[in-house]
């Protein structure tokens, strides 16, 4: 069975499961099997390694696809072993920089307001694509005919993560400003923990539209014109800071300092190139907080319904 088939086999079955479900807080849904996590091989044995951590904004597999160039980049510019640890969700990744239990980690916008605010968490620098450092939720749809998300009463919606801006807040918030439960809006919701997966549900018919990062789906759009055609932008959010890099707030200072300068000069040689192009970045550039100073009031607003 080729992994198409069996992609959509899989997204049907999923339906059948969810069919008939209530309105009401979305629903905890896993696409595919997430490994607890994944390490690049030590190449210092000894040494205590470099703890990064990601939260699968993308599936598993594209996950590793995309960062494991950057962590061996890491590895080789900070000459020990640098441990890649994967995560399910953006909270689990947040909770392991609040633990101690990771060092650095790329998470989402929403999970860096959510961490700075509860435990501190620290910018270290923020990726530039396509010139932007800035980007924000698309909701999408099949119905093209929706002008905006007001305009998907009743229908079923897929969210990627709790605590994601771009899959979650800002949904929450577009409809919360016109005085509208998101709980109450839709027929059925359901989480897909990555984006990726998210436009597949929208592009399969699993759901009828969903909320995801900008980025991602204009990088999936050019991968494959043809989904252009069947899922649609019916409306879009404000635009925020693009999802950074951060440190746990007790890293070294030291260590903080030289992983800031290997990223920040990552464009500057033909590995560090290769290693964002993986992550179809352009470069990284200095973090500015201000950038989240929107996103911050919006989370506060609508944390109690995330």
């Amino acid at each position: 069975m080729s992994k198409r088939i069996f992609a959509a086999v899989a997204l049907l079955l999923l339906a059948i499961l969810l069919n008939g479900c209530s309105s009401g807080p979305a629903k905890t849904v896993s696409l595919y099997k997430t490994d607890a996590g994944a390490a690049v091989k030590d190449k210092s044995a000894g040494k205590v390694p470099l703890r990064v951590a990601v939260s699968s904004i993308l599936s598993p597999k594209e996950t590793l696809t995309v960062y494991q160039p950057a962590v061996e980049y890491m590895e080789d510019k900070l000459g020990y072993p640098v441990v890649l640890l994967q995560r399910k969700t953006y909270k689990e990744v947040n909770d392991l920089l609040q633990s101690g239990g990771a060092d650095v980690a790329f998470v989402c916008s929403g999970g860096y307001v959510a961490g700075n605010d509860n435990f501190g968490m620290e910018l270290l620098v923020v990726p530039e694509v396509k010139g932007e450092t800035r980007y924000r939720s698309y909701i999408i749809a099949r119905n093209r005919e929706a002008k905006s998300i007001l305009d998907l009463r009743g229908r079923s919606f897929a969210f990627t993560d709790p605590m994601s801006f771009s899959g979650r807040i800002a949904p929450v918030h577009m409809l919360t400003s016109h005085g509208i439960d998101s709980d109450r809006f839709f027929s059925r919701t359901f989480y897909t923990y990555s984006h990726d997966n998210a436009i597949k549900a929208v592009a399969d018919g699993i759901a009828d539209a969903a909320a995801v990062d900008s980025m991602i789906f204009d990088r999936a759009v050019e991968r494959e014109p043809e989904l252009g055609k069947r899922v649609f932008i019916v409306d879009k959010s404000l635009q925020v800071g693009n999802p950074p890099v951060v440190v746990n707030p007790a890293i070294d200072a030291g260590l903080k300092q030289r992983l800031r300068e290997v990223l920040l000069t990552m464009n500057r040689d033909e590995n560090g190139r290769k290693a964002l192009k993986a992550l179809s970045y352009d470069k990284f550039v200095t973090a500015d907080d201000g950038e989240y100073g929107e996103l911050k009031s919006l989370w506060r607003a609508v944390k109690e319904k995330l």
